[in-house]
C-alpha cells in the first residue's frame, strides 16, 4: 500500500470523524484509536518478526518505510525516500560517469539516513532540516534550517556528485573512512 494512500485514509477518517462529533454529538477518540493501531502494529512485529510487513515491497528500490535497506548504487536524477526506517547509503566505490555532475535527492522523515563517502568524490550538499538532525562530511550540523557543504575536490573541479536532503524528525549522517 502506498505511504500517500494511507495518509489519506488517515485525513478522510479524520475530517469524518470531525463531523460526526459536530453533527451527531458523538465522541469518536479518532487520536487514541490511531495510538492504538501503532502499538498493535508494533507488537506484531516483535512477536511476528521479519516475516509481517504491512507495508508490502512493490519492487520499489528507492523508498525505504518500516524497514532497513544498504543501498549500494544509485541513478541520476533519482529520488530515495527513507520514512519510519534506516538506510545506508554504501558509496564508497562510487565513481562520477563522463565529467557529468551526478544529482540525487534524498529525503528521510522519521528515520535515520547514513552516506559512507570516499574521500576523493567530489561532493555538494544542499541539506534542508526540520526538528531534526543533519551532520554533513565536515562536521558541521543543522537541527533546524539550511546547511550547504562543499568538498575541497568539488571547488576544484566542476562535475561533483550532488546531494539534496530533506529530513523531518530524523536524522542524516555522513561518513568518510
Amino acid at each position: 500500500m502506498n505511504v500517500a494512500i494511507i495518509g489519506g485514509i488517515i485525513l478522510i477518517l479524520l475530517g469524518l470523524s470531525l463531523i460526526i462529533k459536530i453533527v451527531f454529538n458523538v465522541d469518536f477518540p479518532v487520536f487514541k484509536i490511531l495510538v492504538a493501531l501503532v502499538l498493535i502494529y508494533f507488537g506484531l512485529r516483535i512477536i511476528l518478526g521479519d516475516s509481517f510487513h504491512l507495508f508490502h515491497d512493490v519492487g520499489d528500490q528507492n523508498t525505504v518505510v518500516f524497514g532497513e535497506r544498504r543501498i549500494t548504487q544509485i541513478e541520476n536524477g533519482k529520488e530515495y525516500n527513507v520514512i519510519f526506517g534506516s538506510a545506508h547509503f554504501d558509496l564508497k566505490d562510487f565513481h562520477l560517469p563522463d565529467s557529468q555532475s551526478f544529482h540525487i535527492r534524498i529525503n528521510t522523515i522519521f528515520g535515520g539516513t547514513e552516506i559512507s563517502l570516499n574521500d576523493s568524490l567530489p561532493v555538494r550538499l544542499k541539506a534542508n532540516t526540520a526538528f531534526g538532525g543533519t551532520k554533513a562530511p565536515d562536521g558541521n550540523t543543522s537541527a533546524f534550517g539550511d546547511l550547504k557543504y562543499e568538498s575541497d575536490s568539488a571547488r576544484m573541479e566542476k562535475p561533483a556528485l550532488v546531494i539534496e536532503s530533506n529530513t523531518v524528525f530524523g536524522g542524516l549522517n555522513f561518513r568518510q573512512p
